[in-house]
């Protein structure tokens, strides 16, 4: 192996001037050891490559020949147009089941096998199991950016301690000059991987460059065992992170990266790309058929905390670019980028310190939120469209800041019934909040006079001085320092909105 690793740092020339020169820089290195199962496969061109609509990129087992994966050029990756849904998709009637003695994966699952009350996924178009969900998303098999292009094998196809090998058609990528003409066997791009995978779990390093226990924040997530009951930190090293992540079951786990400048997670997904099925309506109470629309899920989760790292789609319309379903998850320095409704939040959710930029309908949610000293920007409209029912509370926002990044007007959001459901227990609170922008009714529409909209002192974010009230909503309520005393105490204790849950606190 160690002969092939030498050759790999010079142009790559077929073995035995059998094959002409690949012309790009490979990543994993020809003959590289080590090499983590979840790896992509890179190649550096020396100008901007165009993906094709034909050919096949293949991975082989390096010692039987074994094809272990394919990837088909000829599959369009996902819809580009919404579906029109029948009279029969309706929400599901039980809740959606969870539990799994084993996370199915794309190597014993055919990809699109149906869960909970769904209709089988077409095959129509890429799929991919990740996370676990036999459902599967859709997904690009081909990312370029610059003159990189970077091929996304399907999750969970390579194995620790076994060599591959990889040869792609001509027409699968392609460069003005004409110049690549695919990969042979002959060119001998292979590799080996580690020989086995991490012993410790109390923490785990993702690093994109192979310099670590995993390459991709999937990787890493899928390693951990369902509701394991002992911490494991996953260490998110600096770089670009461009990867589809969806998590189920899991628990006491921290994702933590470098900074929200130098750690990014994201992906072009948006609800026309990973659409509901077309018999059952997503993310409802009571029954919730998990969504697939958003960059980055955490689903049926509990005790997660994510810091230091941004989250973003890459897509516009509906689009979150986290999704959070379960209790106890905590964000610390999170920035949070999505087109409509940049973060959902269903469970018991805390942020501190975090930054969020998105379209109308920020935040949906139909869970607890507290967020303490955050900041929330959108491009005009409404900040929240919250669903919180009895006994639960909605979003509290404690000494916060609300604006938009345009000089659009926004407003804090809106409670209206929405396909004959309302939400007469929806609550959304203000204490201490700045603003800019901000209609002056405060929210364009309050569906029952028995939803709890609370402000409490809120401030100009340019002035300082606090804003005009005068012509709030007439179903909104100003709180009063004295008579409502203990409401705006109880409101600035994260252990009243969230259940008893007292998360730590960083500032």
């Amino acid at each position: 192996m160690k002969n092939w690793y030498l050759l790999a740092a010079l142009p790559f020339m077929a073995a035995c001037n059998q094959a002409p020169p690949v012309n790009a820089e490979l990543f994993p290195l020809a003959g590289a050891e080590n090499v983590n199962p979840d790896t992509h496969l890179v190649l550096t061109f020396s100008e901007a490559p165009v993906v094709g609509d034909s050919g096949m990129v293949r991975i082989f087992d390096a010692e039987t020949h074994e094809l272990i994966d394919s990837l088909d050029l000829s599959i369009p990756a996902g819809p580009t147009k919404s579906r029109t849904y029948g009279p029969e998709c309706d929400y599901t009637k039980v809740p959606y089941d969870y539990t799994r003695d084993r996370m199915p994966t794309n190597k014993d699952t055919r990809p699109g096998t149906p869960s909970g009350t769904a209709e089988p996924t077409p095959p129509e178009y890429q799929l991919n199991i990740i996370g676990g969900f036999t459902d599967a998303f859709h997904f690009y098999p081909i990312i370029t950016k610059g003159n990189v292009a970077t091929i996304y094998p399907h999750n969970n196809m390579l194995e620790y301690g076994k060599e591959y090998y990889v040869t792609i058609d001509k027409g699968v990528i392609n460069v003005p000059d004409g110049s690549f003409e695919g990969i042979a066997k002959e060119h001998r791009w292979m590799f080996e991987t580690k020989k086995e995978a991490p012993v410790a779990m109390d923490t785990l390093v993702v690093d994109a460059t192979g310099n670590g226990d995993f390459n991709t924040v999937q990787g890493a997530l899928d390693f951990i065992p369902d509701f394991s009951s002992e911490q494991t930190v996953i260490l998110v090293r600096p770089g670009d992170y461009e990867e589809l992540v969806y998590a189920r079951n899991k628990s006491n786990v921290k994702i933590k990266g470098a900074g929200m400048d130098q750690t990014k997670v994201h992906y072009a997904n948006n609800e026309v790309f990973n659409p509901h099925p077309l018999t059952v309506k997503t993310n409802e109470w009571p029954g919730t058929f998990p969504s697939r629309r958003a960059a980055f899920m955490l689903d049926n989760c509990h005790d997660v905390v994510l810091e230091d790292i941004t989250i973003a789609t890459d897509l516009r319309g509906q689009a979150e670019g986290l999704l959070l379903n379960g209790d106890r998850i905590a964000l610390y320095r999170v920035h949070i980028i999505g087109s409509g409704d940049a973060l959902q939040a269903n469970g018991t959710i805390y942020m501190e310190a975090c930054e969020m930029d998105g379209g109308g309908d920020t935040i949906l949610g139909r869970g607890s939120l507290f967020a303490y000293r955050s900041n929330f920007r959108n491009e005009g409209g409404p900040f929240s469209w919250v669903r919180n029912t009895a006994g639960h509370h909605g979003d509290v926002f404690v000494e916060c800041t609300f604006s938009t990044s345009n000089g659009r007007m926004a407003d804090y959001g809106r409670t209206h019934t929405n396909h004959g459901t309302s939400y007469p227990d929806a609550e959304f609170v203000l204490i201490n909040c700045k603003v800019k922008n901000i209609i002056p009714e405060g929210w364009s529409s309050i569906g029952e006079k028995t939803a709890k909209m609370y402000e409490f002192q809120t401030r100009d974010m340019d002035t300082d001085e606090l804003v005009d009230v005068s012509k709030r909503h007439a179903y909104s309520k100003q709180l009063d320092a004295v008579k409502d005393a203990a409401m705006i105490a109880d409101y600035q204790n994260p252990a009243f909105v969230l259940k008893g849950w007292m998360p730590m606190r960083i500032e």
